[in-house]
Parts: C-alpha cells; structure tokens; sequence
C-alpha cells in the first residue's frame, strides 16, 4: 500500500523519468506540450528546466536524382555521397502555478512545442533537396484546472490557451553556380514566420494517497493562416520575392497514467497521437497570387509525414525523503514514409530528483536513443510524388539527451 507520505517523491520521480521525451517524437516535434507543474499541491510552484538533445543521423550512398538542379551524381560537378544531417539544440521551459482557492488552480508556461534543424551542408550531392532547413517555435500559455471529490479520489477539469509564434527558413541549391542565368552560387533562401492561437482541454482523475493519477488532454490545432516570408533568389537569378501561404499545426491527444504499485515504487505510462498527417505539400505563391495552391505555387516546403505516436513506460523508486529516482522505456513511430529520415526511435532513460528542503526539487535526467535505419528518395503518397531530388540511406544511427530543472515551491 502506497500512503500519502510517499506520494510526493515517487511523483517527483515519475515527473523527472519524462525528459521531454517529446523532443525525440517525430514530425516537427521539440518541446511538445507539458501541463505537469498543474498538478503540483503547492500553493505557488516555480519550475525551470532545459534539455540538451544530440542526434547523430548520418546519411549515405547519396545520389542527384534530379541532375538539372543538384550537383550531378557522376560527381562531375563535386558533390560527396555523405553528409551530417543533424545538429544539436535545446529546449527551455518555464512555468509558474498557483493554487486558487481550495480548488482550483492556474498555471502559465513558456516553451517550444516546434523545432527542426538540418544541415547536411552545401557540398553533399542532395544540396538541391536541403542545404540547411531550421523551424523554431515560442508559445506561452495559461491553463486552468477545477477539482471536486468523486468517489475516493478527485475528478479534474483541466482548460487552457495558448498564443503561438512559429518562424523557420530553408535553404538549397536551386541551379549550380555556372548555370545558364545564375548570378552567383546558386543557392535559394525561403524564410517565413506567422503566428495564432490554441487552446486545450482535458480531465484528470487523482487519488494522492495512491500516487494514482490518469489524465487524458488534447491540444488543438494551431491555424497558421497568415504565413509570410520571402523567397531570395538574388544568387540564382537576381531577385528577391515577398511569398504567402498557409498551415496548421497539428492537434494531438494523450494519455497519461501513473500509480503506486508497491511500498516506494511508483508505475507509470503514456500514450501519445500527433496530427502530422496535416503536413505533406506546403505551397507558396508571390504576394498578389489571388489563390495559392499546387498549380500557382513559385515554390513549397514537401514533407509527407503520417500520424505521430508516442508509447513510453517505466517505474519510479523513492529511495528515502531526498531522493527518489525512475527508469523509463519510450517507443516512438517515425513520420517519413519514404522521403525523410524519420524512422522510428527507440530510447531508455535515467532520470534522479533530490530534494534538499521541502522546497526545492533538483532534478538531472539523462536519455540514450536508437533513430532506427531506412532509406529516403522518389516515392508517391496519396498521388503525390516526393523526393524527386535525391536520394541517400541512413543506418542505425545514436542519440542522446540530457535534461536539468529545479522548482521551488511554497
């Protein structure tokens, strides 16, 4: 029988064992979405955290599909068959909660739900597909919640909003330096930016003597509408064009359960759906193109993703009042369909909380991963065909995280 006395720490346990295991999900996925501090008991809860994510995806046998464009797969015009596709990046969070009564509580957070940054580089012959792609993402967002006693436990009723700015750019080699018509090294440049708001929902179910909680929120799409950016082309034919378009960001779904099992042990799991599916084609159009779509597009963003989902497992130990500790297994199902080189992931994490008053949680997690091979070149999905530039393959490749927090609470 787990008591109330033991709850505390074996939730801290189950909290440090996530380590954003969001910022390895496919898709555009960073950060993702974190309501966790909501829960916290405490009148006011301060909490900040940052991870360091260091994937390490390699590609191989690289060939120029599309010989008009890129640097020419006889390596007649340079051009090396492999490339370092990743780069390293972190991910902050911050978040204040406060206790509303005996009953409610308000939190607001900042983060970065959205992330991506390539850069296999100029000389690798797909620099036509990509040279460097980056998306970044801030969101800051209150949510709410109001509990009431059902049965042994609480039922909460969770709502919340959030306001979403996503900006990014991508570069690649549009026609080699030497071309009929370039003007220079060749290379296109599309940056955009937009922003909008969300929002979420959801209930929660807790029974704290039991170190019980189940909870199941979903967060809406985020309807980028108003995407604007332009398209340089000053070293390809001298111009530079203002463009347009629109995107939504996906919704998601998850489900969350966690309980005590034992004395000082604590299960817990999760269940994750993505919307990626939404993101295949992107289309931009010049500004004064009354309809963008295919057919008037001067250039698009191909992604081709499917659904994301997300499985992850382990169990949380409370060594004594300071220090607890918890293990975790997470399964993620890779986004690419054949172009792109997110396959699935396979990760396991550590993670410790020490906790030297009451009031302070210092907490160091530590994750190492599998991004599991494949291929990436010309496929059709949904009639569409994707991956017409290059065409490259990639093995099991390592990736690993590290994550700090610490909240104070009073």
């Amino acid at each position: 029988m787990v008591r109330t006395h033991l709850a505390k720490g074996l939730l801290a346990a189950a909290a440090v064992s996530a380590l954003n295991t969001s910022a390895l999900a496919g898709g555009l996925e960073r950060g993702g979405y974190n309501i966790d501090l909501l829960y916290d008991r405490s009148s006011v809860a301060i909490e900040s955290s940052a991870t360091y994510v260091a994937p390490q995806r390699k590609l191989k046998n690289v060939q120029d599909v599309d010989r008009t464009d890129g640097l020419g797969s006889n390596g007649l015009n340079g051009g090396t068959t492999t490339a370092d596709d990743s780069e390293n990046y972190w991910i902050p969070r911050v978040g204040i909660k406060a206790a509303i009564g005996d009953a409610a509580d308000c939190m607001f957070d900042y983060s970065q739900p959205w992330g991506a940054h390539t850069k296999p580089g100029r000389n690798w012959r797909g620099a036509n597909e990509n040279i460097e792609t980056k998306v970044e993402s801030d969101n800051y967002a209150v949510t709410c919640s109001y509990r009431f006693d059902a049965g042994p436990g609480q039922l909460r009723v969770i709502g919340g909003t959030f306001y979403q700015e996503v900006s990014g750019f991508k570069e690649r080699l549009v026609a080699p330096a030497g071309f009929p018509g370039v003007v220079g090294n060749g290379i296109g440049r599309l940056e955009l930016k937009d922003s909008a708001w969300g929002w979420r929902a959801g209930v929660a179910y807790e029974i704290p003597e039991y170190a019980f909680r189940a909870s199941l929120v979903y967060n809406s799409e985020v309807n980028l509408n108003d995407i604007s950016g332009t398209l340089n082309l000053s070293q390809v034919n001298g111009r530079i064009l203002n463009v347009y378009g629109a995107q939504k960001m996906p919704d998601s779904l998850e489900l969350k359960v966690q309980s005590g099992i034992a004395p000082d042990w604590l299960a817990f799991g999760s269940v994750k759906w993505t919307d990626w599916s939404q993101l295949q084609t992107i289309p931009f159009c010049v500004v004064g193109v009354p309809v963008c779509n295919g057919a008037t597009q001067i250039t698009s963003l191909e992604l081709g993703y499917r659904d994301g989902w997300t499985i992850s497992g382990g169990v949380g130990h409370k060594f004594n009042d300071q220090w607890s500790g918890a293990v975790s297994l997470t399964w993620d199902r890779g986004t690419s369909q054949g172009f792109g080189t997110q396959t699935d992931t396979w990760s396991v994490g550590a993670a410790v909380s020490y906790a030297p008053t009451q009031n302070v949680e210092l907490r160091l997690a530590g994750l190492l991963g599998v991004l599991t091979s494949g291929s990436s070149g010309p496929t059709t999905i949904n009639g569409v065909r994707y991956g017409t530039d290059a065409a490259y393959t990639f093995g099991n490749d390592l990736v690993a995280a590290i994550s700090t927090s610490v909240k104070v609470k009073f």
